[in-house]
């Protein structure tokens, strides 16, 4: 398990985690969304001991990161900006990965190049981008990690190798009970993949939440009466909250938080001329939500 609390990382200029606290349970894949500079890679390269936090902690299985080297072990590392040797193959970075891990699975590593079709014999620097993205996620799952932590993880992909690399991470999730950590600037490349899902924004963590809570606690309601009314109507209807309302002519729609079964009775009850219940997507329900809280966040 992952447990973070307090985190803060400071910079000369500027303040990239600012009392950040969660935790990660083992066996789930945890999504981190948030725009460019909100401290995604920041909060990893912690993860991974590449930083040491300014204030606060943060521990793998009860044990601090920076500059320990049992839990070291047990994690893989696929960041933004990814590094090879010069002129190295797949077989050279193989080489230098099985020095550094105990666990490394040859096998692992030629089954999963095999699958991908990248040669382990050319040179890296010959590949593509989104080449060298699954070259380097072969070398971090072949380290059979117990915590898989991947920074823009989809990045030069295309749509066919995108839903390909993600079930390959799904399956070490599944059968093996890994932990992957993955940070995204896209809500869309986190929705199908992830069990929680978390904002980042402006160093500070504003929304974390179960993936299936989060698409069944918000909804939108559309509802038209004959006479006249505005939001002050639904305002008092117990275990709704409106988080959104907009009204064209008699038609009113709202995106509101609450239990679907007992929202709908309640406004049943009311006699609309219309009434319908829509789901959200997970952008809707992420913009809305941090909109709630006072922030604004656009998601591409």
């Amino acid at each position: 398990m992952i447990k973070v609390e307090n985190l803060t990382k400071r910079f000369e200029k500027f303040c990239a985690l600012n009392a950040i606290s969660c935790t990660i349970n083992d066996g789930c894949i945890y999504g981190m969304v948030g725009s460019n500079g909100a401290g995604k890679s920041t909060f990893l390269r912690i993860l991974t001991g590449v930083y040491r936090a300014d204030m606060g902690s943060a521990t793998v299985d009860g044990e601090e990161i920076f500059n320990n080297p049992v839990v070291l072990g047990k994690i893989a590392y696929v960041p933004d900006e990814l590094y090879f040797l010069p002129g190295a193959t797949m077989n050279r970075m193989a080489d230098m990965y099985k020095s550094c891990y105990a666990r490394f699975d040859t096998e692992r590593f030629k089954k999963l190049a095999s699958r991908l079709s990248l040669d382990v014999k050319k040179p890296i620097s010959t590949f593509s981008k989104g080449m060298k993205r699954q070259a380097a996620t072969i070398l971090a799952l072949s380290t059979m990690p117990e915590y898989i932590f991947f920074d823009e993880t989809f990045d030069g992909l295309d749509p066919v190798m995108r839903n390909y690399v993600k079930s390959i991470i799904c399956e070490d999730v599944i059968d093996r009970g890994a932990t992957a950590v993955i940070t995204s600037h896209s809500l869309r490349e986190l929705e199908d993949t992830c069990d929680q899902l978390a904002l980042l924004h402006r160093g500070g963590l504003i929304l974390e939440s179960d993936i299936q809570n989060l698409k069944t606690a918000q909804f939108k309601v559309q509802v038209a009466f004959s006479e006249e009314y505005d939001r002050e109507k639904f305002e008092n209807i117990p275990g709704m909250k409106i988080l959104h309302f907009v009204k064209h002519g008699s038609v009113a729609n709202m995106i509101v938080k609450g239990e679907r079964d007992a929202v709908a009775a309640s406004m049943r009850a009311l006699s609309p001329l219309l009434f319908d219940i829509l789901p959200l997507t997970l952008e809707e329900v992420f913009t809305y939500e941090t909109a709630a809280l006072g922030y604004t966040f656009d998601f591409e």
